[in-house]
């Protein structure tokens, strides 16, 4: 007679809280550096000197309902 092997479901623990806030502040932190630039840079706040921010980013700002003309 063959022995059928029947696997056990796997244990999940739960991830601690002092594991997982460090990554959502860092996530946080890079999704608002992200809509600065995207949003506001090159505008009446600009950071950054000259245009290129601005044309690296000009489809994303009308994609995301920015105006920019």
């Amino acid at each position: 007679m063959d022995s059928i092997f029947v696997p056990s479901p796997p244990i999940t623990q739960p991830l601690p809280l002092s594991e997982v806030f460090p990554w959502g502040i860092f996530a946080i932190i890079a999704l608002m550096i992200t809509m600065y630039l995207v949003g506001a840079e090159q505008g009446a706040v600009s950071v950054i000197a000259g245009n290129g921010v601005h044309e690296f980013v000009h489809d994303a700002r009308h994609l995301l309902g920015f105006p920019c003309h």
